[in-house]
């Protein structure tokens, strides 16, 4: 909402604007009225609206036209003054002071109008019938009023109404043409009522209209109101109410009601309350709040915001198979302004027989994001509500930031829950097949992946010893002239090569002996398809004498070309090498370090699938 308002009185000379900003300074009509009053500030205490205001007035005696322009461009909003016994000064409103104001304003940023028929104790009609054909011709014009400078009448409800038209305007809300809300607004509502609709089921019930009432209003509903509330949409239509719920149908008509009834300001409450600005669209303070992320520190979810998309998982997933269909992602992103995943998610995490993406899955693409970008991550959970579901300051309450990493190394622990792994190699060496082994498919799954839904990135969950860890795997193209340091900042690096191609390990050992020679990230060499015949390397050194000259773990052999899903071991040991460099370095002439990690995994791994199924019942 805005920090303050800045009120113009223009019209006609002598019909009492200087009077009306006096009268309501001094609550008593002046005895000397002066040509045109000084600027006065209202504080934000004494205002209904807790917002400052500037009052401006405005004479064609004292100020110039250049000088009224200037008043123009600055007011938030204009109170066009004439007389109720004086037609000329009602004919200038069209005439003259209408077509003036335009022509100095925007029009995409049109300032709100109201019409003030001032000096109404002169005469005993209304001049209502004279404006309102004014009020359907010109859709500025939010209201009109008449007062009366000298018996003080309607003097506060005049410049109530001008704050109130600035700070909660008709025109971004509804047509009044029309008897309708506008799409934006739709839209907006919409959206609302869908973060609102817990439970998915396409109505809002007694719980969830009074959480609803409690986010916005900071007050429940009584039983006895709900029911009120519930029975004058019944009242007006047949569909606003379902199985004792409010549809989105009765949702919207509610709020075509406040609106209709110059309640404006409880729909504006609901909409800033959920993040939009006065062009209903979401600030970027919403949706982008401040988080400072140090160098060499990472960033991950926290146990609540875990519980959140757990939750947001649950409410989609109609058929509880534990993954999402298209259809059901769909649903999912219909709070957002965009699909925000494209087909290469698919095959960036897990899925299931039906290339849906699992519960599983689904949590790793949240956690890759998060890692990757978590300003992405901070806005998309401001399109699913997080904050207001959660009773949160702001989305960044759902982030940790984890330590500087050379404070881990020095400690020699982590309590980091996402490790990196760039994977390295020659062209056509087998690092897209080692990423999608990853996630459980063989080669033969692979080949039915399109070329343009291909990920460079797969991340998964791996156990060690006894932790749920998250293992991201980034295929870095092959460019030896010039690696990037995102391509070289990671915590552990696999260098792959074809054990069937000659000149596959020469990319390797360049890469390593340029980059990562004196790095202290631990580095492992993957002889991929080990299931071919494995050819001499037309290198100096064997890539076995290369890892022993360098104090490298020896090449793991790999294959992703099996009939069931490939074997998963070579991950767990990434993972314990990233979590622990400097047991990896220790414990390089000692096999048990790998034993350790592969026992490890193998047993957490079946204890995390049955602690999962159990949990999958649960739910």
């Amino acid at each position: 909402m805005r920090k303050d308002v800045r009120i113009l009185l223009v019209g006609e000379p002598k019909v009492g604007k200087t009077s009306l900003i006096m009268s309501l300074v001094s609550e008593e009509f002046p005895d000397e009225v002066p040509l045109r009053a000084e600027e006065i500030t209202i504080p934000a205490d004494v205002t209904p609206e807790r917002v400052p205001t500037h009052i401006v007035d405005y004479s064609e005696a004292e100020q110039s036209d250049e000088q009224l322009y200037q008043e123009i461009s600055k007011a938030n909003v204009i109170c066009i003054v004439y007389s109720v016994n004086n037609k000329k000064s009602i004919e200038k409103v069209t005439s003259h002071w209408i077509p003036l104001i335009n022509d100095r304003t925007d029009k995409d940023s049109r300032v709100p109008l109201i019409l003030v028929g001032n000096k109404s104790d002169l005469v005993e009609h209304s001049s209502m019938e004279t404006i309102l054909p004014i009020m359907n011709q010109y859709q500025d014009i939010e209201t009109c009023v008449e007062c009366s400078a000298k018996n003080l009448k309607n003097i506060s409800e005049l410049f109530y109404y001008a704050q109130k038209a600035v700070l909660h305007p008709t025109g971004p809300l509804y047509c009044p043409e029309e008897k309708e809300l506008k799409p934006s607004c739709i839209k907006a509502l919409t959206r609302i009522f869908k973060v609102s609709d817990l439970d998915n089921d396409g109505v809002l019930n007694d719980s969830e209209l009074n959480f609803f009432q409690r986010t916005c209003f900071n007050t429940p509903l009584a039983p006895q109101a709900l029911e009120d509330v519930k029975n004058v949409v019944r009242r007006n239509m047949t569909d606003g109410v379902k199985d004792n719920g409010l549809t989105l149908k009765g949702f919207l008509f509610l709020h075509t009601l406040f609106i209709q009834r110059g309640r404006h300001e409880t729909t504006w409450t609901v909409l800033r309350r959920f993040g939009y600005d006065d062009d209903l669209e979401l600030t970027q303070e919403y949706l982008f709040p401040m988080l400072k992320v140090p160098e060499d520190c990472t960033t991950e979810f926290n146990h609540n915001a875990y519980l959140f998309l757990q939750s947001v998982f649950d409410k989609h997933d109609k058929d509880r198979d534990c993954a999402l269909s298209p259809e059901e992602v769909k649903d999912l992103f219909k709070v957002f302004p965009y699909m925000p995943w494209g087909p290469d998610v698919n095959n960036t995490v897990c899925t299931n027989d039906q290339g849906w993406i699992t519960y599983q899955g689904y949590l790793s693409q949240w956690t890759l994001t998060t890692y990757l970008d978590v300003q992405r991550s901070l806005e998309y959970l401001g399109y699913l509500g997080y904050s207001i579901i959660y009773e949160q300051e702001s989305q960044a309450a759902a982030i940790t930031v984890t330590r500087n990493k050379r404070i881990d190394l020095q400690k020699k622990q982590t309590q980091r829950s996402v490790f990196r792994c760039n994977v390295l190699g020659a062209r056509g060496s087998g690092k897209s097949g080692f990423l999608q082994a990853f996630l459980g498919r063989n080669l033969q799954r692979q080949r039915r992946i399109r070329e343009d839904h291909k990920s460079l990135y797969a991340i998964s969950t791996t156990y060690v010893y006894g932790q749920e860890k998250y293992l991201l795997l980034h295929e870095v193209m092959p460019d030896f002239d010039f690696l990037s340091e995102t391509d070289l900042a990671c915590d552990v690096v696999c260098l792959v090569y074809d054990i069937n191609s000659p000149r596959s390990f020469e990319y390797c050992a360049k890469v390593y002996k340029q980059y990562f020679i004196d790095s202290k990230t631990p580095c492992v060499v993957i002889a991929a398809k080990s299931d071919l015949h494995e050819v001499r390397q037309h290198y100096s050194l064997s890539p076995h004498e290369f890892c022993r000259k360098h104090k490298l773990h020896p090449p793991q052999p790999f294959t992703c070309n099996s009939t069931d899903a490939p074997n998963k071991d070579i991950y767990t040991r990434l993972t314990t090498m990233a979590m622990y460099p400097h047991m990896a370095q220790a414990d390089l002439k000692n096999s048990t370090f790998w034993l350790r990690a592969s026992v490890g995994a193998t047993v957490f791994a079946v204890l995390g699938f049955a602690m999962y199924r159990a949990l999958l019942k649960q739910r």
